[in-house]
């Protein structure tokens, strides 16, 4: 059982660790992943809501079930109301504390013995700031230290309460200290907490259009459907309502409310925001239709098949939100250092005093405070946290609208090493169903029959037969007038046998015309045989024993399969072809898209062996193929692909789902990953660079070669810029080109 939350009071990767193990230490829990930027937490589990409700509230955190009653609309909701009020809190922290800085500044603040009331005055002002600005921070901070941990807030709080303290220490009783140390820093204390908020407020923005893709998804499902009552009336019903067998009507230009099958008219259907395929999709009776696309054409009538959570738009947004949630290996040691890192800062702010306080000049207790202060602000580990989990949100809310559903982060880190595509041929390279693609009449063929009147012919005869090939020429004869005919006589292996007009027909292969005694010229094997060269299945046609047609049956090659293999093979992959087709076949299709290396004759079963063959070469492989037969091969390779079209079964059996059921999807994908393991890294070499070289010019190293100290209004500054900066980059995931 899945049960997803959304949490409050969460503010860094420390914060992640605490609700993380809260979690695990439910009884029942199998599986934890809490994700920083989104406030969610997904727990996989035989565990009831309550209890994990209560375990988080427990560690000093908030969360809500998010269920039909509380939903990410709700959520939504309630994190622009706490938006609101962060940007409230920063301006009138701000308002406190810059005209503090100009004045200290500018040299205008008065002298502490000259104006005690004034300063007293200032101070309550500032404690006023501390209450309604950062109460959070210092609430967030005193419950951490309950449950015996440590967080972000841990560390503001230890740094604005420390400078607030001393200055009212200072004010109140001046003689304690010497008097070159009596510098005040209220304005410290606000403009800290002012920024703090502010680069929240900014971070929480830019968190939403990080999100957006999951959010523009959430937007395609309608509330209401046109139900048809058994007498015929049509009513607007809220979705809530729609049950499995109803229908429903869809007006031109509507959202398609739930998943269900065509029973009444045709239609184009757009299908972008749910595949990625920006062409619209044509569809007729009994074809299947899905929640959240646009009816472009006429009015329709759907029989509805699937509800709420079972629609493939539900199972896509649930797939996306866990993705955006899972962590790839290389956010394993973000995560290890961030479960230690604030108990470390305040140990090295302890060390900072202790040094000043043995080697700092004159006087000690405002250098101390003033670079102890800095370490523990400017090191909180908020762009530690956000590193990987915002690349990750983006990067794989990107691949949602190309229509690659990526199911996990270790996919996504997987499919940057492939070095192998093996690539399914039916279904994969191809269209996945047989279709006459060349009829030739042949000089003895009798002259009465037209090509049209030759392929109503074989067409009627056919439809007797459930052979594919034979389905893919009945298809052909559509619109045609089809003679009346006797059953005709099947014969397993070779073809069948009937009369149409007092006339014998022959239709099937070789061993059929043989057996038959009908002669087949050198001339007529020769056009059989160019015709098998190029991929195609020969039928023969004989009428009254005298060869009269070749039909050569193929299936298709999708259009854009040959680009796409090049797109791959350009990035430097090696693209195999795999297929249970004969050796000739293959070789003709794998030449028609530039493919060099086929693997032939390979049964199903065969498949995942061939995968593991490659593997032991030492090769990190890929496999693509149709998410049914070829599940074995999927779940052996490094990274399976499923061309599903949206199908459960291709859901679930591989790590990316391609929605399009386009090769074009393979190439996004890696590009996609490969952009996001690249954002990622530049995410955590920009976190680590810059806690490496901010906490040491916090401490002042560089203070005896130039007498230079950080400020720590500064260091709120750098701390806020530092979590924007690793924000603003996830971001650019956005405008990823897919090339």
């Amino acid at each position: 059982m899945s049960i997803r939350l959304a949490l409050r009071g969460m503010t860094c990767a420390a914060c992640v660790a605490g609700v993380e193990q809260a979690l695990r230490r439910v009884e029942g829990v199998t599986q934890v992943e809490v994700n920083l930027p989104d406030r969610s937490a997904r727990v996989e589990g035989e565990v009831e809501a309550a209890q994990l409700v209560q375990a988080i509230e427990q560690a000093g955190y908030g969360a809500t079930p998010m269920d039909a009653h509380y939903g990410e609309a709700e959520r939504q909701a309630e994190e622009a109301q706490a938006l609101k009020k962060v940007w409230r809190q920063s301006w009138v922290a701000l308002a406190v504390g810059i005209p503090q800085m100009l004045l200290m500044f500018t040299g205008h603040l008065p002298m502490l013995e000259e104006a005690r009331l004034t300063w007293g005055l200032i101070g309550l002002a500032t404690l006023a700031v501390m209450i309604y600005s950062g109460g959070h921070i210092y609430q967030g901070a005193w419950i951490a230290l309950k449950n015996h941990r440590a967080n972000m807030d841990t560390l503001i709080a230890l740094g604005t309460g420390a400078a607030w303290l001393y200055s009212s220490l200072l004010v109140l009783w001046p003689e304690l200290v010497a008097e070159q140390g009596r510098h005040v820093y209220y304005e410290a204390a606000a403009f800290i907490i002012g920024l703090v908020n502010l680069g929240s407020a900014l971070e929480t923005r830019a968190r939403g259009q990080a999100s957006q893709a999951l959010r523009r998804l959430l937007q395609l499902q309608p509330e209401t459907a046109w139900l048809i009552t058994p007498e015929g009336d049509e009513k607007p019903m809220r979705l809530a309502s729609i049950q499995v067998g109803d229908k429903v009507r869809v007006r031109p230009g509507e959202r398609i409310p739930v998943d269900g099958q065509l029973m009444e008219g045709q239609t184009q259907v757009d299908e972008s925001m749910l595949t990625g395929e920006p062409l619209p999709v044509s569809k007729q009776k009994k074809d299947w239709l899905h929640a959240g696309t646009v009816n472009q054409g006429g009015s329709l009538i759907m029989r509805v098949r699937k509800v709420g959570e079972e629609t493939a738009l539900a199972r896509i947004i649930e797939q996306v939100r866990q993705a955006q949630g899972s962590k790839p290996a290389i956010g394993k040691l973000a995560d290890q250092i961030s479960s230690v890192f604030v108990p470390v800062v305040v140990l090295l702010a302890l060390l900072t005093a202790l040094i000043w306080w043995w080697i700092g000049p004159e006087p000690t207790s405002a250098y101390i405070l003033m670079t102890s202060m800095a370490v523990l602000v400017i090191a909180c580990p908020c762009a530690l946290g956000l590193a990987t989990p915002m690349s990750i949100m983006v990067g794989i809310g990107r691949a949602a609208e190309q229509g690659v559903l990526i199911r996990q982060g270790d996919a996504l880190q997987q499919a940057t090493r492939l070095q192998a595509i093996l690539l399914d041929k039916t279904g994969t390279i191809t269209q996945g169903h047989p279709e006459l693609i060349e009829q030739r009449r042949l000089d003895s063929a009798p002259t009465q029959l037209n090509d049209q009147q030759l392929l109503a012919g074989v067409a009627a005869l056919e439809r007797a037969s459930e052979h594919p090939l034979g389905a893919a020429i009945v298809r052909a004869a559509q619109g045609l007038t089809l003679p009346t005919t006797a059953p005709p006589e099947i014969l397993t292996g070779l073809g069948l046998i009937g009369e149409i007009d007092q006339q014998s027909w022959c239709i099937g292969n070789r061993d059929l015309m043989a057996q038959q005694g009908i002669t087949l010229p050198a001339a007529v094997l020769e056009q059989a045989s160019a015709m098998e060269d190029q991929g195609q299945t020969c039928l023969f046609i004989a009428i009254d024993h005298q060869p009269a047609a070749l039909f050569g049956v193929a299936d298709p090659i999708k259009p854009d399969s040959a680009a796409a293999i090049a797109r791959l093979q350009a990035a430097g992959v090696r693209v195999m072809m795999l297929t249970g087709d004969s050796q000739r076949t293959a070789q003709a299709v794998a030449a028609q898209v530039g493919i060099d290396e086929v693997f032939a004759q390979v049964k199903p079963e065969q498949k995942a062996a061939k995968v593991k063959e490659l593997q032991a070469l030492g090769l990190q492989v890929g496999m693509v193929g149709d998410g049914i037969n070829d599940a074995p091969a999927l779940a052996q390779a490094e990274v399976g692909f499923a061309l599903g079209g949206g199908t459960d079964i291709a859901m679930e059996s591989a790590q990316i789902t391609l929605m399009r059921g386009s090769l074009h999807g393979v190439a996004d994908a890696m590009l996609i990953s490969r952009a996001t393991l690249r954002n990622i890294r530049q995410n955590l070499f920009g976190a680590f660079i810059y806690n490496t070289l901010g906490i040491p010019l916090a401490a002042g190293v560089l203070f005896p070669l130039t007498g230079w100290l950080m400020n720590p209004a500064y260091a709120a500054a750098a701390m806020a810029l530092s979590s924007l900066t690793v924000v603003s980059n996830a971001n650019r995931l956005r405008l990823q080109q897919l090339k």
